[in-house]
């Protein structure tokens, strides 16, 4: 059987044994386009007025617009000016609407990217902003869940509107990501990131694909979005082919609610058994752009592969492994990941994008590191003398036949497979056993 893998701007053609557990999401296409479904939602919200009755009722001196950085594929350039046109309708000024890029702790987005993202007439006559976690903040009143204080960006803290879009779709850390993810850490400070992504957070047994109850993660986001202030919000969800398919607008906690249970549904298929051998994709373009990202679809993979299996993944990383202090700290750990665990649990000192390592840790404990293997273009193989992985290294345009080789050798040893063609947009989960005192 055929599966087309994802990878860089492109899906690779790869022939598996016939006996192959294929994993796909199962969204439906897009009943209407993106505008369309977009500007339905926002006129007849969740627990809402409208959107356009909302900023009618409430001072609106300004209107802020809190949007994903680029390596969320929300194709904004397809609905944001129909959705500004809506904005307008209200009677709000374009001089009064900031788009404010919720970058987290994600570096700067380039000109050439906003273009891509929201296309040239909103990227030249609408302000925007990138979110900077090391810039001005604002101390918001109260404490998070965990009981720290909280600071955000003071662009969005002091805004007298507050829009926030949002892209819901299986998270390896807060079940599923978009809606208070927006706030936490899309617009939050160094310190509310890291402590968000401290070692007792991520640690705990909730912060897996899928799980919203008891993940602290989770709960941690959602209390820093109510201290945040949300008047309305636009969740929208995707397929593989990157179209959205489903909108989910108005109260920014039961529209996120919503949104995920569609995204459980839809997303999050049944692993009926374990495999020899797990392939799969790490997204495409642009999440696939950075080895950092490429992370979230080997742990995704952990579910479909057996004690001791083989992993497979294959990820353009264009952009390098990721940002020079993770880089940093991967190198210096020299693929000791119980080392680094070792090291994070004794301290109370976070640093940036540890938090990253130590999910990837997670798979070592489940398999080998010699048995995790990344083709790509983007990454010498040198590089698997820290990065935990393999590196199968080929030029862009022999990509699929390094993949194809590499399947083939172990299919010739008899291998089992699982493909998950999507990577971490689609999240295998294992079956959860029902009992008379509830699940097993």
């Amino acid at each position: 059987m055929i599966a087309e893998i994802g990878y860089h701007r492109t899906r690779l053609n790869v022939e598996f044994p016939d006996t192959s557990r294929i994993y796909h999401s199962s969204y439906d296409t897009p009943a209407s386009p993106a505008a369309e479904l977009v500007l339905e939602a926002v006129r007849h919200p969740i627990a809402s007025k409208s959107l356009v009755d909302s900023l009618k009722q409430r001072p609106r001196h300004n209107v802020i617009i809190a949007v994903s950085d680029i390596t969320r594929p929300i194709p904004y350039r397809a609905f944001l000016p129909a959705l500004l046109h809506e904005i307008a309708s209200a009677g709000i000024d374009r001089k009064r609407i900031t788009i404010l890029i919720a970058a987290g702790m994600h570096r700067p987005s380039t000109a050439e990217e906003r273009l891509f993202m929201f296309g040239k007439e909103v990227a030249e006559n609408y302000t925007i902003v990138d979110h900077d976690a090391e810039g001005d903040m604002a101390d918001l009143p109260g404490t998070s869940y965990s009981g720290a204080p909280v600071k955000l960006n003071r662009l969005f803290a002091k805004s007298d509107y507050k829009i926030v879009i949002g892209l819901v779709e299986p998270h390896f850390m807060a079940g599923f990501s978009g809606g208070r993810k927006t706030l936490c850490p899309g617009l939050s400070s160094l310190e509310t990131i890291q402590h968000f992504h401290g070692y007792e957070f991520l640690s705990h047994a909730s912060v897996v694909t899928g799980q919203l109850a008891g993940n602290p993660c989770h709960e941690e986001a959602l209390s820093v979005a109510r201290l945040a202030g949300v008047d309305f919000s636009i969740q929208v969800v995707m397929n593989r082919e990157k179209k959205i398919v489903k909108v989910f607008a108005g109260d920014l906690f039961e529209s996120h609610d919503d949104a995920c249970n569609y995204a459980s549904q839809k997303a999050c298929p049944v692993v009926d058994a374990e495999a020899d051998v797990v392939v799969t994709g790490c997204g495409g373009y642009p999440l696939d752009a950075t080895f950092y990202q490429c992370v979230k679809a080997l742990v995704a993979a952990l579910p479909c592969v057996r004690n001791g299996g083989t992993i497979i993944a294959a990820g353009g990383c264009v952009e390098g492994v990721g940002s020079q202090t993770y880089e940093n700290i991967l190198r210096r750990h020299r693929n000791d990941f119980s080392g680094f665990i070792r090291d994070i649990r004794k301290t109370s000192s976070i640093e940036k994008d540890q938090w990253q390592i130590q999910m990837q840790a997670r798979i070592y404990e489940k398999t080998d590191l010699d048995k995790i293997h990344f083709v790509t273009h983007g990454i010498v193989s040198g590089h698997s003398s820290f990065l935990g992985v393999k590196i199968i290294e080929a030029a862009s345009d022999r990509i699929a036949e390094q993949l194809q080789n590499t399947v083939n050798d172990l299919a010739g040893k008899g291998c089992s497979f699982a493909v998950i063609p999507e990577g971490p947009y689609c999240a295998p989960m294992k079956r959860i056993f029902e009992s008379k005192d509830g699940p097993a």
